[in-house]
């Protein structure tokens, strides 16, 4: 199998950058996406003393999504659905490539000679560090203003102590899903993080332990996001069309539910940093 990748390179976030195109042969179809840019590093580009592509990962599992690349116009990129078993049929009826990220992405999802773009994620908040690894300490400041439970409760509490329904335990779950990755940023227009903020705060107001922050979490939140120089949502939805962990974007709808609560009961604490 013989592709073209067209990567973008960039020294660091002064550096104006640009595409630059390689070529590999001898491609398995079955290697995964990360695999084939270690061998252009490690079979090419390092035989030839030239700098490798810089790109981030970590588990290679599809659990972390450090994996954060722009393949194609597409964050984490996207799956093509061959066969018709079962599986492949529920991919398909999903999207096609929800679900996925990057190091999940195989290279039999192209064909043999396909030139593939591969573009770090596209965000004032997200600075390119180097090629394609973006500095995402945004999202950490925006847990750090109130992402959390800091409620004093002594020693770890026995299991079930605090009683919580099926449906709000499902609705927690749902929401906890959410791994951070930034695709929902990369693909929104506007460079927005309210997926991932909603995500997060729907979390912890579905749970008991999350109701006495819940009011200054949410501000405090949104107000981070808004100072890390995210855009607002427009509701294209584009977001959970590419999240690798199905996130709805109902919880963005809640988001704002929770945020003009909190604004209503605490009206001087809106905008406050």
């Amino acid at each position: 199998m013989k592709l073209t990748l067209r990567i973008w390179r960039q020294e660091d976030s002064s550096d104006q950058g640009g595409f630059k195109s390689y070529e590999l042969d001898d491609l398995h179809p079955d290697m995964s996406f990360l695999e084939a840019l270690d061998i252009l590093n490690q079979h090419l580009l390092t035989v030839k003393t030239e700098e490798p592509v810089a790109f981030d990962y970590d588990c290679r599992e599809g659990i972390c999504g450090m994996c954060s690349l722009v393949i194609n116009g597409r964050p984490h990129g996207s799956l093509k659905v061959c066969g018709t078993n079962q599986v492949n049929q529920a991919t398909a009826q999903r999207g096609g490539s929800k679900g996925v990220t990057t190091c999940q992405l195989h290279l039999r999802s192209f064909a043999d000679g396909d030139e593939i773009t591969i573009e770090p994620w596209r965000a004032r908040a997200f600075p390119v560090i180097k090629d394609l690894i973006v500095d995402r300490s945004a999202f950490d400041r925006i847990m750090a203003r109130g992402g959390y439970v800091s409620v004093n409760t002594g020693s770890a509490p026995d299991a079930h102590a605090i009683p919580i329904s099926k449906s709000a335990a499902s609705q927690a779950f749902d929401a906890a899903a959410c791994i951070g990755c930034g695709a929902c940023v990369a693909a929104c227009k506007n460079s927005s993080a309210m997926l991932f903020v909603g995500a997060k705060v729907a979390h912890l107001a579905a749970l008991k332990q999350g109701q006495v922050e819940r009011n200054e979490r949410v501000l405090r939140m949104m107000t981070a996001h808004d100072q890390e120089g995210f855009g607002a949502c427009s509701q294209t939805k584009s977001c959970e069309a590419v999240c690798p962990k199905n996130i709805s974007a109902d919880h963005i709808t809640q988001l704002n539910k929770e945020y003009l609560i909190a604004a209503l009961k605490s009206p001087t604490q809106v905008g406050d940093s």
